[in-house]
């Protein structure tokens, strides 16, 4: 017997040499033809919402949702969504490493613009201590708080709103090291899958990569975690349910992502990974403003 190239295989008899297929999610595949479409799909409905909300900005529902970090939300979530086509694709350097930053970038300013909106409405609302918070501040906290000049001052000068650059700037160091120690490169597996040749994006530093998803991870449970808190405030133009159910989405959709992305090969490993981005984007986007689009249109 000879053995064959890396790019070979035998047929079952062991008389021919076979060229093995070259697999990655293309557009010329119904796949991936579904999942662009869907992402296209997506990116242009959130530009509708973003111009809605642009133009009933005067509105009370907006304004008192604080329209500014909607926009900001609305505009993370348009390139969230776009940036899932980088996953489809011949991949190449740049590609790949436009993959992760990005990915990790738009999602980190969309997750810490969640946990500010959720900030903003706790501070709103500070007069009220809800009685499921009364723990946070101690046993003997009263029902009724009135803020002093020392809370007042926060929303008055839109210190929350340097909660998105300080969580932002994180991820690009984050994502600087890793970049300057072992960046993503393309990678061709020959022996994954028989028969085929898998090109992939190697992640580079298995740790860097899951260091910079555990703290997007971690910015998108603190999101949650405040904003399941702050669900029982007053409910009059009040967002907190819808952010605690929409950082409820998101939190499950990357949750069930790793066991999966961990037991499937090749190219699904890529689709899982698409799929991931594109349902946490929409969930946020459904959840968050499509009730509100209800208030604004119908």
């Amino acid at each position: 017997c000879v053995k064959c190239r890396e790019d070979q295989y035998a047929n079952e008899d062991h008389t021919l040499f076979l060229q093995k297929v070259v697999s990655i999610l293309d557009y010329r595949d119904p796949l991936g033809k579904a999942l662009a479409g869907i992402a296209l799909c997506f990116s242009v409905l959130t530009s509708v919402v973003l111009f809605v909300f642009f133009k009933h900005r005067d509105t009370p529902i907006v304004k008192a949702n604080n329209q500014t970090l909607s926009f900001v939300l609305l505009i993370s979530l348009i390139f969230c969504f776009i940036c899932s086509l980088l996953y489809i694709g011949h991949p190449t350097t740049v590609i790949c490493i436009l993959q992760q930053t990005t990915f990790a970038i738009v999602f980190t300013v969309a997750a810490s613009t969640t946990l500010d909106k959720t900030i903003t409405v706790v501070l709103a609302f500070k007069v009220i201590v809800p009685g499921r918070m009364r723990w946070l501040l101690g046993a003997e906290a009263p029902k009724i708080t009135v803020p002093g000049r020392r809370m007042r001052w926060m929303p008055e000068s839109g210190a929350p709103k340097y909660i998105i650059l300080i969580c932002t700037m994180i991820q690009l160091i984050l994502c600087g090291i890793w970049l300057g120690t072992s960046p993503p490169f393309v990678d061709a597996d020959v022996h994954m899958v028989h028969g085929h040749i898998i090109i992939v994006c190697n992640k580079g530093s298995v740790i860097a990569f899951y260091c910079v998803l555990g703290y997007m991870g971690s910015v998108a449970l603190a999101s949650f975690t405040v904003a399941f808190l702050a669900r029982n405030l007053p409910d009059t133009f009040n967002e907190a349910k819808l952010l605690t159910f929409s950082m409820l989405v998101f939190c499950s959709v990357w949750i069930t992502f790793l066991p999966v992305y961990h037991s499937t090969r090749g190219k699904v490993m890529v689709v899982v990974e698409v799929f991931s981005i594109l349902a946490s984007s929409a969930g946020l986007l459904m959840c968050i403003f499509v009730p509100k689009c209800y208030v604004i249109l119908i």
